[in-house]
């Protein structure tokens, strides 16, 4: 029997209007090469500068994972060759990086729990891009100098079940900080993962494989399948050793497996020293302050939402999953409807009609809205399944509700003059039924209701029918 070893690196692009260490601008749909500097393009004798909203942006990211902050932080150069990377080194913090020893706690469907520990969040700068076109390759240089911070696990996760709920909620907590936009197919979070194996009850920890730069949840979680599946097949073949080596390999989506890239590099051939250009960064007292205040997150979000609304931990935590979702929820509250209605017509009517590129923040039907429709139905205006109706109108047409129930004739009568006159009708059309309700067959009574609603054409106040009824029925 095996264990597996899961230790994750995650880069997150930070969303500042600058780079790292210049003023250029970090927008990347301009015209290749035009986002770049002196600074950027490492010309000889240009000399960068620490932009303060990045250590802003990292000490937010620390408090949230409840994290030391380094008052004091160093950078320094780590030296690799690629065309990406005009001045063949990379700024990034190894030796003492702003965040230190966090943590943060991943929550299972059967309510138990489990605190991955956080090695570490440095800041570093991002190199360009490679563009290859046939046998001409191009370097675009507007995303170098872009600032990350690299999240560093510590090797605490043991399957991919683990390691998708912890990506999961450090996502979900970069956007409840608004630090990063976190788009993984736009390449603003990036995930690196570690995986190796050992004998169960050893703690040894053997050679580590590396799975680069996936670009989905979904794909990261077979990436790790596919290469626990192959370390193990090796070490049961005896040939642990000789094919399991310290190497960055690439997760093949259309050939379902995992390939060798290249040979992973140990520090020492980075040749890190320390970064003669800059100085070191410090926090001051007041910078602390004001950089350590952040938003309600997930966590306490979803425990507010269980005591405020009276709902339960999962219906709680599918609301707070993300940012969107939430507030999406409490604008929809903010109607005065009840938290079971708004539950209910947020996750289930309106997710279910977003289909193809919508989603919550592009809904044709906005909090206000959704919100106001539901108030419709617990005021007796409208009933839920012509709510549904109104609901399918909206997605295809701009108008507001109130107008869409009048064009839709879908309003109750409520009047209980026209609803009387209907109730006496259809009783007196059924004098039989109604002799055999009032001898105890109970059942009967949901035929009279069908019967008004029919007569009515479904307008008829559901309320008003049953209360007329049964006092003109006994």
């Amino acid at each position: 029997m095996f264990e597996t070893v899961i230790g994750l690196e995650v880069h997150v692009q930070l969303n500042t209007k600058t780079k790292l260490f210049c003023s250029c601008a970090t927008s990347f749909n301009h015209k290749q090469n035009t986002n770049t500097c002196p600074t950027c393009l490492a010309l000889p004798g240009a000399l960068p500068v620490l932009n303060k909203e990045v250590l802003h942006k990292a000490i937010m990211l620390g408090t949230a994972i409840d994290a030391t902050i380094n008052r004091t932080s160093y950078f320094d150069r780590k030296s690799y060759f690629y065309p990406d990377s005009p001045s063949a080194y990379q700024i990034t913090q190894l030796y003492t990086p702003v965040v230190e020893h966090g943590k943060l706690r991943i929550d299972f469907e059967d309510g138990t729990h489990k605190t991955i520990r956080i090695n570490r969040a440095h800041i570093e700068a991002d190199a360009g891009k490679n563009i290859h076109e046939g046998d001409i390759s191009k370097v675009d240089l507007n995303r170098a100098g872009t600032p990350l911070l690299e999240i560093v696990s510590e090797p605490d996760m043991r399957n991919s079940e683990e390691v998708i709920l912890y990506l999961k909620k450090l996502h979900s907590i970069i956007r409840y900080l608004d630090i990063g936009d976190a788009n993984m197919q736009e390449g603003s979070f990036r995930v690196d993962v570690n995986v190796s194996i050992r004998p169960k009850g050893d703690e040894k920890l053997y050679t580590r494989v590396e799975i680069k730069n996936i670009n989905s949840f979904k794909f990261i979680q077979k990436a790790i399948e596919l290469e626990v599946a192959r370390q193990k097949e090796a070490w049961e073949d005896g040939v642990y050793e000789k094919e399991i080596c310290q190497e960055t390999r690439l997760f093949d989506q259309t050939k379902q497996e995992t390939r060798s890239m290249r040979g992973k590099e140990e520090a020492a051939d980075y040749r890190y020293f320390p970064e003669p250009d800059l100085l070191k960064a410090v926090v001051t007292d007041a910078m602390m302050v004001e950089f350590s205040v952040i938003p309600e997150l997930p966590d306490q979000k979803m425990a507010r939402f269980v005591s405020e609304y009276g709902m339960n931990e999962y219906s709680a935590s599918v609301l707070t999953s993300s940012v969107e979702m939430a507030h999406f929820f409490e604008a929809m509250m903010a109607e005065g409807i009840s938290a079971k209605n708004a539950l209910t017509w947020l996750t289930t009517e309106l997710q279910g009609r977003l289909k193809g590129e919508m989603n919550i923040t592009n809904s044709p039907v906005d909090a206000k809205k959704l919100g106001h429709l539901v108030k419709r139905i617990e005021d007796g205006t409208i009933s839920g399944k012509a709510a549904k109706e109104v609901l399918d109108y909206l997605m295809e047409n701009e108008s507001d509700v109130d107008s869409v129930i009048d064009t839709l004739g879908l309003k109750q009568v409520s009047d209980t003059g026209a609803i009387e006159a209907i109730c006496d009708a259809v009783i007196a059309a059924n004098p039989d039924k109604a002799e055999e309700y009032r001898s105890g067959k109970d059942k009967l009574f949901g035929f009279f209701v069908g019967q008004v609603m029919k007569e009515s054409k479904g307008s008829a106040n559901p309320q008003t029918v049953n209360e007329l009824l049964k006092a003109k029925l006994g």
